[in-house]
């Protein structure tokens, strides 16, 4: 087996990941990543774990990337595009046979145990088809928007830690063989970044694959959110998908149990939007509305707690309109999911 050692020296890099032999192969699908894909290099450069090789997926970039990749050591590979990072993670796939595939998304920096970590969980656990993390709770980017959005994303999979129905792709590894029965991500469904982790998880596990969320396998999201991009992502490329892929499916129906707390808290938001706007003409249906709201803190108070003990009490309370936002965002999807797929007519062939 080749000693893949990855130290910030380049030239013992480049010497080391010459060939692609090793355990794992870490796939990094890129466009246009700026500053972020330097940090991500530097980071995966850390790992204490040796026998890997890093392959760099470049869907199609303007930007000069392979470069930065060659200062690294590590393998490149450029397809025309942009066709989404499903299809730059499954071209990825190909160029390797390492048993385990490792994919890290280009804005994150994993820890220096990360992919060790992961390799600990497959050893020993031959049934084990795929690992995933989480991100850390101190995310790069010091705007309030990216710091409520990855800690909030950090205590939902760390509250979800063990046994899960679900793969995530941006700090996640899978068995090569699992991966190739499967026929990777669905390229052709999502040609822009959505749920197309989510769903090869869904049918993994569907048919009896275990998946385990390690929330000791961390990362640190460099992403800096705006306000406009994260009512799209919870709309369009996490909701509705979502929606599409429960509807489509009985297989998903099964998998992705929707907390009861999550369709209240839902139905609970539209409840006060609708008190507020009655409120215009019956003032006495404020009342409703604080009540209703509060039901959505008490339904959600580990979280905000959680947020107190982190950030402190006044981010905590700021988070409360975002998280409120959110479940009206959720709300938004079923209604268009829904539409959308009925009036699309569609279904799929893995019920």
């Amino acid at each position: 087996m080749k000693d893949k050692t990855h130290r910030s020296n380049s030239v013992e890099l480049r010497q080391a990941a010459s060939t692609p032999s090793g355990d794992a192969t870490v796939i990094v699908p890129v466009y246009n990543a700026g500053m972020d894909l330097e940090h991500c290099f530097e980071a995966l450069a850390r790992s204490t774990y040796r026998y890997f090789d890093v392959l760099v997926v470049d869907d199609g970039s303007s930007e000069s990337i392979k470069p930065l990749v060659d200062r690294f050591g590590y393998r490149y590979l450029r397809i025309d595009g942009p066709g989404g990072p499903a299809r730059a993670r499954n071209r990825g796939a190909q160029q390797t046979e390492s048993e385990f595939i490792v994919f890290v998304d280009a804005d994150v920096c994993v820890h220096p145990n990360t992919i060790e970590r992961i390799m600990q969980n497959f050893s020993g656990n031959q049934d084990l088809a795929a690992v995933i993390g989480t991100y850390d709770d101190a995310p790069a980017d010091p705007g309030f928007l990216s710091q409520y959005r990855n800690m909030f994303h950090h205590f939902t999979h760390c509250k979800s830690a063990g046994q899960v129905t679900t793969f995530w792709s941006g700090c996640g590894a899978m068995r090569r063989d699992v991966f190739i029965k499967y026929g990777g991500f669905d390229e052709k469904r999502y040609r822009c970044p959505a749920i197309e982790d989510i769903e090869l998880g869904t049918w993994i596990t569907a048919d009896g694959g275990r998946i385990v969320l390690d929330q000791t396998v961390q990362c640190k999201h460099l992403k800096r959110w705006s306000f406009s991009n994260m009512v799209k992502t919870d709309i369009c490329q996490r909701g509705i998908p979502w929606i599409d892929l429960m509807l489509r499916s009985s297989k998903a129906v099964k998998v992705l149990n929707v907390t009861g707390s999550q369709r209240l808290s839902v139905g609970l938001v539209f409840t006060a939007c609708a008190l507020a706007v009655l409120a215009i003409w019956w003032p006495w249906a404020m009342i409703g509305t604080a009540v209703t709201l509060i039901s959505v803190m008490l339904l959600n108070i580990e979280l905000y707690r959680f947020f107190a003990s982190r950030r402190g009490l006044w981010f905590a309370t700021k988070s409360l309109l975002l998280h409120w936002l959110y479940f009206g965002c959720c709300g938004v999807s079923v209604i268009a999911g829904t539409v959308r797929f009925y009036a699309s007519g569609r279904r799929d062939d893995r019920t």
